[in-house]
């Protein structure tokens, strides 16, 4: 069997006894409307899904642009009674979504637009959470804790990378143990994404970078990840592509819209891809150091994911090998060889936009590499990586990487 052909036990159904093993997928997305102008039509999809009084979470960066105030706008101009939470940061604080719960308590609101980049989606994730569950976000942590159904949510994504807007995934920072909490389930995929690349044109570059590497890693992790599927791995490549093609260009020139289409379509693709599949090492390893150090949740893929490659390919060298010949890049010599080509490639890709090499500037030091390992090795995205991970290899990842 082929390494692409490796699957997890999960999902699997005996139709006709043991020799008929035939695996069913589910695929999960939510309605997209995509293309640019499609922030006008983000009211309307706010009334259609019966919300009378939406909590509008952003960011005060957000707040001050033309795309927030248009958004209320088309609010008001629905017949619709919005108020808006603007108390979110990069990698968000539990504190955050506590009190985005105590706005939308405040509002008495019936549902939630979340204008913003993948902190702001998560943030109004975590805040359905608790409207409908109740509680501590941080006792959510895990997989399917959320059970009760959350109020309406549509995610108006302003960056093209973190697919928070089709995704099952929330992060949120436990800041007293410095490091991120991952909650995942179906009833955090959002029940609207309205996509308008035009936004993600006049993001900074910096925040266009470490997007964008956070979509290459969505999609490259998907297409090893031990839940993937045909749908997720086609998806996955062409989101490869899309990124390998138009990251740099945008991130040297934001108001190239082409590109920025073109990067949003390989974000939607890429959230859709992993949502589906999962993830692997190189989220399990980076959100810890995110937390840790509170730096771009990116920033720490893009360091991480060319070790995490070479680590992985002693397992499936034949699909990275596939990848790599996806971006044109040479396929000569083994598989193993190929794929650390692609490391490489990624390497430079990152350093070309702006990404650090290592995690040292991040502020990780050697002291920190146990306590890191220990809490990548809890991450949920650690079980569909597809190499089993061990401590002393991790650990070894990290030193790589510092």
């Amino acid at each position: 069997m082929r390494s692409g052909d490796r699957r997890a036990h999960t999902g699997r159904v005996n139709v006709g006894g043991d020799s008929a093993m035939r695996r069913v997928t589910k695929f999960h997305t939510p309605e997209i409307l995509f293309g640019p102008g499609a922030l006008a039509e983000a009211a309307n999809a706010v009334a259609a899904l019966g919300v009378s009084r939406p909590l509008v979470v952003s960011d005060r960066r957000l707040a001050e642009t033309e795309w927030f105030s248009r958004l209320l706008a088309d609010l008001r101009g629905r017949g619709l009674t919005p108020a808006a939470y603007l108390d979110v940061t990069p990698n968000p604080r539990a504190e955050e979504v506590i009190a985005g719960r105590s706005a939308y308590g405040e509002h008495r609101a019936d549902g939630l637009v979340a204008l913003g980049g993948g902190s702001v989606i998560d943030t109004a994730k975590g805040v359905a959470v608790l409207a409908a569950n109740g509680g501590h976000i941080l006792e959510y942590e895990g997989i399917d804790k959320a059970v009760q159904s959350l109020p309406p949510l549509v995610a108006v994504p302003s960056t093209a990378g973190s697919g928070a807007d089709v995704s099952q995934f929330c992060i949120i920072n436990d800041t007293e143990r410095r490091t991120k909490v991952t909650i995942v389930g179906r009833t955090l995929v959002p029940n609207v994404a309205v996509i308008d690349p035009v936004l993600v044109t006049t993001a900074p570059s910096a925040v266009i970078a470490q997007a964008g590497m956070d979509a290459l890693t969505h999609c490259v992790e998907a297409f090893v990840s031990l839940a993937r599927g045909r749908l997720t791995d086609a998806l996955a490549v062409e989101s490869l592509t899309g990124v390998w093609t138009n990251l740099e260009r945008l991130v040297h020139d934001p108001a190239d819209e082409q590109a920025g289409t073109e990067m949003s379509l390989a974000a939607l693709r890429a959230g859709m891809a992993f949502t589906n599949a999962i993830l692997g090492a190189t989220h399990a390893m980076s959100h810890p150091v995110g937390g840790y150090c509170d730096a771009p949740h990116g920033t720490v893929n893009s360091v991480l994911l060319p070790h995490v490659i070479r680590y992985n390919a002693q397992v499936c060298a034949e699909d990275f090998a596939e990848l790599a010949a996806a971006v044109g890049l040479p396929a000569s010599g083994s598989a193993r060889s190929v794929a650390d080509g692609l490391a490489e490639a990624v390497a430079g890709l990152a350093e070309r936009v702006g990404m650090p090499a290592t995690l040292s500037p991040l502020g990780v030091r050697a002291a920190d590499l146990d306590l890191l390992t220990e809490r990548a090795l809890s991450d949920s995205c650690m079980l569909t990586n597809p190499r089993r991970p061990e401590a002393a290899g991790i650990l070894d990842v990290y030193r790589e990487a510092l």
